[in-house]
């Protein structure tokens, strides 16, 4: 079921998403995130964007975002979306289940663009946004440094 999320699905959270700072170079984070830290990102971004989580058997499996893609005022209808799932549980459709619900929030409310940053490779990540019909507009080599090797950003869009 997705829902909205709540503060108290911070600890559910901050356990999906460490993982993905400590083993993988998905995320650019190099230190896991705390509780009080997760409990403070959830209240900024949902103030003002959907974000969402899947639960099944009151255990959230996966959840997802948009934020503004940048600072200045002509982005203001670009966002970037963030989908993380619970390791174990991925290619189960929980995915794809949250970007499309994050797609058509944005079709509601009016947005133009979605973005994605995908640290590439990353066969899941390309292929749940190519899937739901993004398609890639560029690639940064070597933009970042993370468990000793120099990553890739792609950059993939939606126009909603």
């Amino acid at each position: 079921m997705i829902r909205p999320v709540n503060v108290a699905d911070a600890a559910a959270i901050a356990a999906i998403y460490n993982p993905y700072i400590e083993q993988t170079a998905i995320s650019f984070e190099e230190a896991p995130v705390s509780l009080n830290t997760m409990e403070a990102r959830i209240r900024t971004i949902s103030a003002e964007y959907p974000y969402i989580v899947w639960e099944e058997n009151n255990e959230v499996l996966g959840y997802a975002y948009l934020n503004k893609w940048k600072e200045r005022r002509a982005y203001r209808f670009a966002v970037e979306d963030s989908v993380y799932i619970k390791r174990g549980h991925e290619r189960k459709g929980i995915g794809t289940a949250l970007l499309s619900s994050l797609i058509h929030e944005a079709q509601r409310r009016s947005l133009h663009a979605m973005v994605a940053g995908i640290t590439v490779p990353n066969e899941g990540s390309v292929g749940l946004h190519e899937k739901l019909g993004f398609r890639k507009i560029g690639q940064l080599d070597e933009i970042g440094f993370k468990l000793g090797n120099w990553l890739n950003v792609g950059y993939w869009e939606l126009l909603v």
